[in-house]
């Protein structure tokens, strides 16, 4: 399972901001220091600015910061603003029709897992990152 790369680039720009929150970061700090492409990086900003995470401030010297409090900001909130928890609820194996009535190889198995993944992304808020281990985002 992997997350797409639109909530892999949300989830990264967020965590990189939430190292220093009161920060305003330029779009272009944040397309050099995360290397994402400058067009990619404006969409995603635009959708999270809409989700109320974060706001854009206009003008020479603008750039974006935090609208929310950091620890109010969850993981699962994040993926669910950019793309829909639901991406990460189909199954595994990309059956399109898989329930308990008619289950694949791995429904049991991959639902526990589903559970776990879920409940970590719910409780994970960004002030709980341990920005003295992150090395790379």
């Amino acid at each position: 399972m992997r997350l797409s790369k639109t909530s892999e680039y949300a989830l990264r720009i967020l965590i990189f901001m939430a190292k220093e929150p009161d920060q305003l970061y330029s779009a272009k700090q944040l397309v050099e220091e995360l290397h994402v492409s400058d067009k990619y990086l404006r969409r995603l900003m635009t959708d999270l600015s809409k989700s109320g995470f974060i706001q854009s401030v206009q003008g020479r010297g603008g750039g974006y910061l935090f609208n929310k409090n950091t620890k109010d900001i969850f993981l699962f909130d994040v993926i669910d603003s950019v793309e829909g928890m639901d991406k990460l609820s189909g199954c595994v194996l990309g059956f399109e029709k898989c329930s308990s009535t008619i289950p694949c190889a791995m429904h049991n198995t991959w639902q526990q897992v589903r559970t776990q993944l879920n409940k970590v992304f719910r409780e994970t808020n960004l002030s709980d990152m341990d920005f003295d281990k992150i090395v790379r985002y």
